[in-house]
């Protein structure tokens, strides 16, 4: 049962054991990491076109995205609602002026291009494309050794992350009650829990969930799930400014796992730097969680 999660589990566990002292060498993680996720969901998109029923299966895919992240974000929110309620976030910082957040959602839309493209790539039918799967799996795995790599270098240690008690009260926020999310999703959608649960695992890293899921529970799933953590992206891109002055504990919880990279500068001009420990801690459990949790639930 637990033999999946081993091998999902094995190349982040040598990254993170691997010492990343150069920072021209982190620097060239980075990059690397950035191409293979571009990669890894060009392959997912080959992969979609070869489905059986293919129109019927699209609306299937856009279905459950929706569902999956109203049910995921709400139960989210209310959560951190009542956090907020219960341990109110003080802080002094004002806003600052944003960098553009339509250009922010334009490079996360140029990912679902690139699925787009291997879609359409795929639709010429070429045998050597029939190869595409089995090629994101170990496109997968090396993307996992890469972000362990990534996370032993950003120098997060255990003891750091337990002693940020508000990015770790939020990160727990944030997991369970996106169990609760996914449970519902499920319910509402007639899928088994485990697969609900598995949609609400991803915390917005879509190019991980994607792949993930696709390979236990086949393309359709999979798609749904990169859909379903590439909105939480956009709309956190878009809701952080509106959110973080009354409501900081719901604009960092919004991002997921993204907090630590992707949405962390709209994070800091919104909120300050003050609240970049946090998002960095939040960040940085949830994406230990993630592979974890899917793979458990996949299994």
């Amino acid at each position: 049962m637990y033999s999946g999660l081993l091998i999902i589990l094995l190349p982040l566990i040598i990254g993170y054991l691997l010492p990343l002292k150069s920072a021209m060498l982190q620097r060239a993680v980075n990059r690397l990491l950035s191409w293979m996720v571009y990669i890894i969901l060009f392959f997912m998109g080959i992969s979609l076109a070869f489905l059986d029923n293919l129109a019927a299966n699209l609306l299937a895919i856009l279905h459950i995205a929706v569902v999956s992240v109203i049910a995921i974000l709400a139960c989210n929110l209310i959560a951190l609602r009542l956090l907020e309620k219960r341990s109110p976030w003080h802080h002094q910082h004002q806003q600052e002026a944003l960098p553009s957040r339509l250009h922010m959602a334009l490079e996360s839309l140029k990912l679902l291009g690139v699925v787009v493209l291997g879609f359409l790539l795929g639709l010429t039918g070429w045998k050597v494309l029939h190869h595409a799967t089995q090629a994101s799996e170990y496109a997968l795995f090396f993307l996992l050794f890469l972000v362990g790599l990534q996370l032993r270098g950003s120098g997060m240690t255990l003891r750091q992350i337990v002693l940020n008690r508000r990015g770790m009260m939020v990160a727990i926020v944030v997991c369970l009650s996106a169990f609760v999310g996914g449970a519902l999703a499920a319910l509402v959608l007639g899928l088994p829990l485990t697969t609900g649960l598995a949609l609400a695992s991803g915390y917005g890293w879509y190019s991980l969930s994607g792949i993930l899921m696709s390979e236990s529970f086949g393309p359709v799933i999979g798609s749904a799930a990169f859909f379903n953590d590439l909105m939480r992206e956009l709309l956190a891109i878009m809701l952080i400014p509106v959110l973080i002055r009354r409501h900081r504990s719901s604009a960092l919880g919004l991002c997921g796992a993204t907090s630590m990279d992707f949405t962390l500068p709209v994070l800091q001009r919104s909120g300050g730097l003050e609240i970049v420990p946090a998002a960095i801690v939040h960040g940085f459990a949830l994406s230990l969680a993630a592979p974890v949790l899917i793979a458990l639930f996949s299994s």
